[in-house]
């Protein structure tokens, strides 16, 4: 069980801090839920203490951690499917992961797939999850700004190339 101030992540939205642990009653339910506040979104989320594990909360990495995520940034871009909507099921599927270096995958893809040939509305607001979603947790795990954490990613997605897209 996590406690009031600890840092956690929650796949989607990102990392912030346990405001507190509160029970609550929802459709006729006593639950007990963390109150999170998730950092770079400037929002709150209830999370039942039960279905942590299942939804797949997890403590905010190590710096070192993300040192290795910004540098994973820097490589080619990865496989993707060419159809755009089965390409957004699978970004999808590996956002709700909640695994840094999987959504760190999904940023640079876009990012590089942006550039190349633009993304849909629906592709950019995903880019732009999936990267506040790496902001959230560098400035929990490096106690940097969002700024600084977006120019991180920018720049070194900046050093990545290539395209690798199926056809």
């Amino acid at each position: 069980m996590y406690q009031v101030g600890d840092k956690i992540v929650y796949p989607m939205h990102g990392a912030g801090i346990v405001k507190k642990i509160e029970e609550l009653e929802i459709f006729d339910t006593d639950q007990k839920y963390y109150l999170l506040d998730i950092v770079s979104e400037g929002m709150e989320i209830l999370i039942p203490v039960d279905k942590t594990e299942e939804i797949g909360v997890r403590r905010i990495v190590e710096p070192e951690v993300i040192d290795e995520m910004l540098k994973s940034l820097s490589g080619d871009m990865g496989k993707m499917n060419s159809n755009w909507s089965k390409r957004y099921q699978d970004n999808m599927e590996i956002m709700k992961s909640g695994d840094i270096f999987e959504v760190a995958s999904v940023v640079k893809n876009l990012m590089l797939l942006d550039r190349l040939k633009g993304l849909s509305t629906g592709e950019k607001k995903m880019m732009s999850s999936a990267r506040n979603f790496l902001i959230s947790e560098m400035v929990l795990v490096k106690d940097m700004t969002k700024e600084e954490a977006f120019k991180m990613i920018d720049e070194a997605v900046g050093s990545a190339e290539g395209s690798s897209e199926d056809q």
